[in-house]
């Protein structure tokens, strides 16, 4: 048996046939339906021409579908990429042209879009169309509950490790990228993380998956886990699915079409769930209101079974885990600090130790270095900073684009890292300090100042909800630091108290020389900065005063 995924669900599936692995609304799968209708999934690609290392695009909220259309191009050894479903056409058509897709799995919602750019997708010979109740249709698309039905389980074939996972990412400038990973080197390093933040041994090979899951179920031991952010992106699909169903636990899918916090909490409730995956702030502080306006109306959920909660990619303030863990002081928050591109470090709140946590400050992975742009080793407490270089889990490249994986994808005496372009300090406990991506840094007066650290002190004070901060351009100072900020329910907006709290907790040219208040700041479906967008909100707010 390899390491390719495939083979550890089915060897999971074999041992624990009857044990529940998907809960999507009324829809309950266990193992062996699951890994059943995966198979159909396969045998219908392969009846449509889909060879190893063909590509498969899945346009899809969070849905049962599409975990077993991914379940399935893993047993095909076709390679799933993921669709952004906030992509409008000429994302949507890069996104599939350029991974060279072949199929695409889509929600029959997404079928007008999908229509008005269909004759650009020359490569696409199987459109499989998922029946939301939407009530649109693509003409010619194929029912992908028929196409199962009419297909018989594909028995499993032989893999290999070297078989292409990829993952798409918006990153920060430019069209998405697909970064590419083997399945050996993927699915051995993150599921290693995954046992090690349960304070377990990860298995040696992919054969001792099944007795292992054998022993968690019959221990009690296995997880509940709801995704509650996009499993079209990394966070959602590695820490919220993957890792959960490699544990032979359950993965109960959440409409995250809206997000909407009290049936987040209502769900965990029902379901009995163990763990909750999010990114940052953007759903945390929702999160921690919901249970705020419970408490004031005399209510309370049931999450005595949630033992942990994770995030990765954005920010988490230690005054929303706080908040978190007054409610539910049993569990873990798990903060992770990665990006597609691979992880870096991470930091565990409990209730013991909440007063001393730090917003942004991480534990580096064992193969994690913070060197100069030279390659120099940042020392310990000199307050200089560096780039994080993450080693271990480092992708083969980006998808055709040798430029671009030539600058990320660097080797430093005979080591091979990823450098996403992250810059951070290292403590002299050998902890490091987030600052943030380099490519959104703002020079202002020939100062380097990272968004995410006025960011973080801005959200400190209690009038701030959300907020970003972009540099505008300026004859003065080259750039203006300017925050796009939301206020907090019942704020009001003080500009100079703002601008005061800012300066008690850092240096005076790092506070925002403009403050602009917005309903909502924007952010991508999984949380992640709109930066592009802040700062063409903020030039637009700002053009009448310069004029």
């Amino acid at each position: 048996m390899t390491w390719q995924m495939a083979d550890i669900w089915e060897n999971i599936a074999a041992a624990i046939p009857e044990k529940p692995a998907i809960v999507d609304g009324n829809k309950r799968y266990n193992w062996a339906e699951y890994e059943n209708r995966a198979a159909r999934v396969a045998q219908v690609l392969v009846d449509h021409g889909l060879d190893a290392g063909a590509k498969l695009s899945i346009y899809s909220f969070n849905s049962a579908e599409y975990l077993e259309t991914q379940f399935g191009a893993f047993k095909a050894r076709v390679c799933p990429v993921n669709v952004n479903y906030r992509y409008l056409e000429a994302e949507l058509t890069h996104v599939i042209n350029n991974s060279d897709s072949e199929a695409l799995v889509f929600q029959a919602q997404f079928a007008p879009r999908v229509a008005a750019i269909r004759d650009q997708l020359d490569q696409v010979k199987l459109f499989l169309e998922i029946d939301d109740g939407s009530g649109e249709h693509l003409e010619g698309a194929i029912s992908y509950e028929a196409a199962l039905h009419a297909a018989k389980p594909m028995p499993p074939i032989e893999r290999s490790d070297d078989d292409l996972y990829m993952l798409y990412t918006g990153g920060t400038t430019g069209m998405p990228k697909g970064v590419m990973y083997d399945h050996k080197s993927f699915a051995s390093a993150l599921l290693a993380k995954g046992f090690e933040m349960r304070e377990m041994e990860p298995p040696t090979d992919s054969s001792s998956f099944g007795p292992l899951v054998q022993q968690l179920h019959a221990a009690g031991a296995t997880g509940r886990s709801i995704p509650a952010c996009p499993i079209m992106h990394g966070t959602g699909m590695w820490i919220g699915a993957m890792i959960p169903h490699s544990l032979g636990g359950c993965v109960i899918l959440f409409d995250n079409s809206h997000f909407n916090p009290v049936a987040l909490w209502q769900l965990a409730e029902n379901e009995k769930v163990t763990d909750i995956t999010i990114v940052g702030d953007v759903f945390a502080k929702p999160m921690l209101a919901a249970l705020d306006d419970a408490k004031t109306a005399g209510k309370t959920f049931d999450l005595s079974a949630l033992q942990m909660m994770g995030s990765s990619g954005v920010m988490w303030s230690t005054e929303v885990k706080r908040g978190l863990l007054d409610y539910i002081p049993h569990m873990a928050i798990v903060d992770s600090m990665s990006s597609t591109e691979g992880s870096m470090g991470s930091s565990i709140t409990t209730a013991e130790n909440v007063n001393i946590d730090k917003t942004a400050k991480f534990e580096m992975n064992p193969t994690t270095k913070v060197l100069t742009e030279e390659g120099r080793p940042v020392a310990p407490g000199s307050g200089e900073m560096g780039l994080i270089c993450n080693g271990g889990m480092v992708p083969l490249g980006y998808y055709k684009d040798e430029a671009k994986s030539a600058a990320t994808f660097k080797t430093f005496d005979g080591v091979r890292y990823s450098i996403p372009g992250d810059f951070a300090t290292v403590e002299e406990d050998g902890s490091i300090t987030l600052l943030g991506r380099g490519s959104a840094c703002i020079n202002s007066g020939g100062e380097k100042i990272f968004p995410e650290e006025v960011e973080e002190a801005l959200k400190t004070h209690d009038s701030v909800y959300d907020c970003l901060v972009v540099g505008i351009p300026d004859d003065r100072f080259g750039q203006k630091i300017t925050a796009v900020l939301s206020l907090s329910e019942g704020a009001v907006f003080d500009e100079a108290s703002l601008t005061a709290h800012v300066r008690t907790q850092l240096a005076d040219y790092k506070t925002p020389r403009a403050i602009l208040v917005v309903n909502t700041v924007p952010r991508a479906a999984n949380g992640k900065a709109g930066y592009k967008a802040a700062k063409e909100t903020a030039l637009k707010m700002l053009e009448p005063v310069a004029a």
